[in-house]
Order: structure tokens, then C-alpha cells, then sequence
């Protein structure tokens, strides 16, 4: 089965993951999911994540953070769609909830959060919010 947004599907299952009260998740593996998922545990949304060589492209395993009843995660949110793809300068990229939040964004110097690309001076793809 093809799939023609893999991380929108990476959202999605975390979206109803955290809506059912779960509290781990697994998925289809890409290098682009494990950094998703790297900058998440490194921003403190999300407890561990782990790789497994299972199938023929592997499976990513997620630990939801929860905190006295209540997930990490408040919201999710795809900002560029292969349909349309959202670009922007490192002096025009968006705050999330006034900075409470992250924006995911995919650059020349790698996947990195808006605070990181800001810092660099580097814009890019806008992949992502959570808050």
C-alpha cells in the first residue's frame, strides 16, 4: 500500500493515540519519522522512541509523556502538504501559541525545531506545530 503523506500519518496516529489514552504507538519507519520523533523527546513531548528492523522497512515504537492524567501533546498540526508545500525565511517563520509551542522544520542543515533554525539564521520547509 502506498502511502502519499507519510507524516501526516505519523500525526495522525500520535493525534488519536493521545485522544484514546494510550500510552505507546508504533508505526511504519523512515529516517524522516525517527528525527520527527528525536526532536519531540528532545523538546519533552514525548517519553522515548525506538527503531526495530522488523519488515521490510522497520518499525518505529513511541512512548506518549503524560503528566498527572493529561498528554504532553496538546495538538498536532501538517503545515506543508505535498499538495502544497510551505516555505519560509528564517526571519518569517511563525510562532506556535506565542512560543509555548515548536514548529518542526525541514532545512539545509537538517530537521530542526524554530527556535534552533532561527538561531542559525536558516528557513525551510515548515513540516509541522505542536503545542
Amino acid at each position: 500500500m502506498s502511502m502519499t503523506d507519510p507524516i501526516s500519518d505519523m500525526l495522525t496516529r500520535i493525534r488519536n493515540a493521545v485522544l484514546a489514552g494510550h500510552e505507546n504507538l508504533s508505526m511504519p519507519a523512515s529516517k524522516t519519522k525517527a528525527k520527527i520523533a528525536e526532536i519531540l523527546k528532545t523538546e519533552g513531548y514525548i517519553e522515548d522512541f525506538s527503531k526495530k528492523d522488523e519488515g521490510p522497512q522497520g518499525v518505529l515504537s513511541i512512548d506518549l509523556k503524560w503528566f498527572q492524567g493529561s498528554p504532553a501533546i496538546e495538538g498536532l498540526k501538517r503545515i506543508s502538504t505535498p499538495g502544497q508545500r510551505r516555505y519560509a525565511k528564517c526571519t518569517d517563520i511563525p510562532k506556535v501559541r506565542n512560543g509555548l509551542g515548536i514548529m518542526i522544520i525541514s532545512t539545509s542543515h537538517g530537521m530542526m525545531t524554530d527556535r534552533a533554525a532561527r538561531k542559525k539564521g536558516v528557513g525551510g520547509e515548515l513540516v509541522c506545530s505542536v503545542w
